[in-house]
């Protein structure tokens, strides 16, 4: 049996930190043979609630759990971490705009990546959930100088799965049958969710869907289902946020298949595409030995380009609202 590691949440005690603690601790993130440590943080008032969370933990009696520790002190929350999934940040509520978003939790995370750098194991991968993701991971990545910016990551998985799904239902496949999809850019309405590369049981997508179906439907549809689900259920994601938690940490550690990618929201510090190189964005990439690599040498045409643009330049602008936040203390 291999050592433990060490696993945070951060916002545990809501939705989509309940969803991912008994996932993680029964190994479907790390494997069925790496035992973990859950440290579980939370803000002081909702310490009480993980409690709760923590003897249901107990009584399923998981093999792979090693200990739970419950807290809301930074330091301890992510003492020696390996692995860290920052959930907690003030959630999207219906009618809200993504700039709302950006002033309130950006100091969540600038704080965050302090701890990070003080107190986590160095080779530590980073996870940010909380929204708006992107951005809030380039908060945590600057403000934890001492760490490879490399290992400071945002979820667009959400919205790979999203695309998976949305094709395989118009071209009448399993979602195991479409490889190659991607979502390029920010999680936000801007982003581009991208067929052109995308192989539907090894034939290209777009001769089983239209394009214009692609452009009306799909990637409207993908952009836009968060507001939807929020609008349905008066409330944000959570199962499924947390099931892609758990598909981009399980593909970071573990590896992606052979013959596909996923995306991932990185830094973009090699200018790959020619994206701005301070910004975390979303790319396709390929995953081994718990390190991932951007899948380059993509042809990209003027229709892919004018949507790089419009959310590179979204992020940018939420980059410079945040400008102060990317300075490290001291």
């Amino acid at each position: 049996m291999k050592s433990p590691v060490q696993v945070t949440i951060t916002g545990a005690a809501g939705n989509i930190g309940y969803a991912l603690a008994f996932r993680i601790a029964s190994g479907q993130m790390l494997g069925e043979d790496q035992p973990v440590t859950l440290r579980l943080l939370e803000v002081p008032q909702s310490v009480a609630t993980l409690g709760g969370l923590a003897m249901e933990l107990e009584d399923c009696a998981f093999p792979l759990l090693h200990d739970v520790v419950l807290t809301d002190d930074l330091s301890v929350g992510f003492q020696d971490c390996n692995y860290a999934l920052l959930i907690g940040a003030k959630p999207r509520t219906k009618d809200m705009q993504r700039s709302d978003l950006i002033a309130d939790n950006g100091s969540i995370f600038a704080a965050q990546g302090r701890a990070i750098n003080e107190h986590a194991a160095r080779d530590i991968r980073v996870l940010v959930v909380g929204n708006p993701a992107n951005t809030n991971a380039l908060i945590a990545a600057a403000n934890a100088p001492d760490i490879n910016r490399r290992n400071f990551t945002a979820m667009t998985r959400l919205d790979h799965n999203r695309a998976r799904t949305q094709v395989a239902i118009k071209a009448g496949h399993a979602v195991a049958d479409v490889r190659q999809i991607t979502v390029w850019g920010n999680h936000s309405s801007t982003q581009f969710p991208d067929l052109t590369h995308c192989l539907i049981d090894g034939t290209p997508a777009f001769e089983l869907v239209s394009r214009d179906w692609a452009d009306d439907d799909f990637i409207p549809t993908v952009q836009h289902r968060g507001t939807a689900i929020i609008e349905a259920r008066g409330a944000s994601s959570a199962a499924s946020a947390a099931n892609a938690a758990i598909d981009h940490m399980r593909n970071w550690a573990l590896g992606t298949d052979e013959d596909d990618w996923v995306s991932m929201a990185i830094p973009s510090d090699e200018g790959h595409y020619g994206i701005d190189t301070d910004l975390v964005f979303s790319y396709p990439v390929v995953c081994k030995d718990g390190d991932y690599q951007v899948v380059t040498g993509l042809e990209v045409d003027d229709y892919m380009r004018e949507k790089f643009v419009t959310t590179e330049q979204e992020l940018v602008k939420e980059r410079d609202i945040v400008a102060e936040l990317l300075k490290p203390a001291g």
